[in-house]
């Protein structure tokens, strides 16, 4: 009985022990950092920034690089407490930023720079940012504007001059790489090594690419007979850079027109057709075709330092206590 005494006695100890050293560190983490009017920054959301922002544990930053970890947390508590003062504002101004929002304005700049939501995405993914955390961006971007629209009375002017210095000065932001558009009609070999397979294959597109020949619309005769991707499309396979292309099919679509049609080209597992459907050479686009995206990013680039000086005047009023 006095060994079960002893046993139920160090348990409750170890339990004690852990509650408080649980305790300690909920209290640690959720310590708080600063206060902005009303509203509190803990030390949780300012790690958890600092880890999106640089993609490093904090925690190991402050355990071997305390230094960096220190500037970092200056740097990032000061957007936080901004953020938190144009929340706040925002708010009073009856300001929401809708989820539609933000996908009309992604939409709008992925035209402007002539891409899709594809090569979109690569590009974010190239620069280190995730969908999510650029959309976060976005959303702030417009929030920033429409207080602005609200608190700036004096109307931002962007004269055709400074858009034109603009262009002069990064036309390789507008630099566009040759690119061709491709219909393909595609006709599977299931076993190249069979002789009678390849030729029966290759009358088949022989026949196909007489039909053409005689007028028949590519489109239609590809939704009938390609078996390969686009088919369900008219055999449309959208655009290409050239470097895209294997050098076989590069070879032989550099030197085509469009509305041109090629082949049967033997390829490693099938026959195929192609058609060229558009070209479009490599070069510059014309100021007339980007004026309005350069617009937005002078008009934006504006914005962002009256929006600065605003803050600014708004940190002077408000209460602002850093515990850190």
């Amino acid at each position: 009985m006095k060994k079960l005494g002893l046993i139920f006695l160090s348990l409750i100890i170890a339990t004690c022990l852990f509650l408080i050293n649980f305790s300690a560190k909920a209290e640690i983490y959720n310590k708080i950092v600063a206060i902005v009017n009303g509203d509190i920054i803990t030390l949780y959301e300012l790690n958890k920034r600092i880890k999106e922002m640089t993609g490093k544990d904090p925690l190991w930053l402050k355990k071997y690089h305390k230094k960096e970890y220190e500037q970092l947390c200056k740097k990032v508590l000061n957007i936080l407490i901004n953020n938190k003062l144009a929340e706040s504002k925002a708010k009073e101004l009856g300001i929401k930023v809708s989820e539609a929002d933000i996908n009309e304005e992604i939409k709008r700049i992925e035209k402007a720079q002539g891409i899709t939501h594809e090569q979109f995405l690569k590009m974010l993914k190239q620069h280190g940012f995730t969908y999510q955390e650029y959309k976060e961006q976005i959303k702030k971007n417009i929030q920033r504007m429409q207080i602005m629209e609200f608190e700036v009375r004096s109307r931002i002017v962007i004269s055709d001059k400074k858009i034109k210095e603009y262009y002069e000065k990064h036309k390789d932001e507008f630099r566009t790489v040759g690119k061709v558009r491709i219909a393909s009609i595609f006709l599977k070999i299931n076993n190249p090594d069979d002789p009678n397979e390849v030729q029966e294959i290759m009358r088949k597109a022989e026949v196909i690419m007489s039909r053409i020949q005689a007028g028949q619309d590519f489109s239609d005769l590809a939704e009938e007979f390609s078996e390969g991707p686009g088919a369900d499309n008219g055999g449309d396979l959208g655009y290409f850079t050239l470097d895209e292309l294997d050098a076989k099919l590069r070879k032989i679509v550099e030197n085509m027109e469009v509305g041109e049609v090629k082949g049967p080209i033997p390829r490693p597992f099938g026959i195929q057709i192609i058609k060229l459907l558009d070209k479009k050479k490599a070069g510059i686009k014309p100021l007339k075709e980007v004026k309005n995206y350069i617009y937005k990013i002078l008009y934006n680039k504006e914005i962002e330092k009256r929006y600065s000086v605003w803050l600014n005047e708004l940190k002077k009023k408000a209460y602002i206590k850093i515990m850190f």
